[in-house]
């Protein structure tokens, strides 16, 4: 039994069109950076609770035949060294996005897998580059609706794809989920995870 440690939609419809059966369920933890914290030990901190703790919630329900495995993940956007998590506002947004124009930053997604005899973790890294935006368009972005729940205040799957010239590494990690390093990580926990017939 495969579950996903996330409430979000782009994970789950990443982990699904990677042909993975599972069932997601929320980890509602506190995701404040510790004093001091880097972004990568960050990302992989939140990754692995998350994923304890539904392993915790949820291994009563483990069988022989259908062992417990747990899928947690947590990304965020890096700029300067700083950690852009979740806009609370259209001024964050505003800050976040001058932040982003034309340059490039790091997305990093940390990834943890718990299952009974082990815990493996990994982060991704992809470097994204902006192209610089006016502030007619950041008025607009705001105005779309788009970047209030997304890490960094945009969305690569999005209206912000227009931006975005290049990036080096994975696509689906900006996204939220990379789904190579994920079944790698699945495969290195020694987890035969549910697949979907094709």
């Amino acid at each position: 039994m495969l579950i996903l440690a996330s409430a979000s939609p782009r994970r789950r419809d990443l982990l699904a069109q990677a042909g993975l059966k599972f069932t997601a369920v929320p980890a509602n933890l506190n995701e404040d950076v510790l004093p001091e914290e880097a972004a990568a030990a960050y990302v992989q901190r939140l990754a692995e609770e998350k994923a304890q703790a539904v392993w915790s919630a949820h291994r009563s329900s483990e069988t022989a035949d259908d062992p417990l495995v747990v899928l947690g993940a947590d990304t965020c956007v890096v700029v300067d060294g700083r950690i852009l998590g979740k806009p609370v506002d259209t001024a964050d947004i505003r800050r976040m996005l001058t932040l982003l124009s034309g340059r490039t930053h790091a997305v990093m997604t940390g990834l943890a897998v718990v299952a009974a005899e082990k815990v493996v973790r990994d982060v991704e890294i992809t470097q994204v580059t902006f192209d610089r935006l006016s502030d007619r368009e950041i008025v607009h972005y705001i105005a779309s609706g788009e970047p209030f729940d997304k890490a960094g205040a945009y969305a690569i799957q999005g209206y912000a794809a227009r931006w975005i010239p290049r990036i080096e590494g994975c696509y689906f990690n900006v996204m939220g989920l990379p789904i190579a390093r994920t079944i790698a990580l699945l495969a290195e926990a020694e987890v035969v995870a549910p697949v979907d017939e094709l």
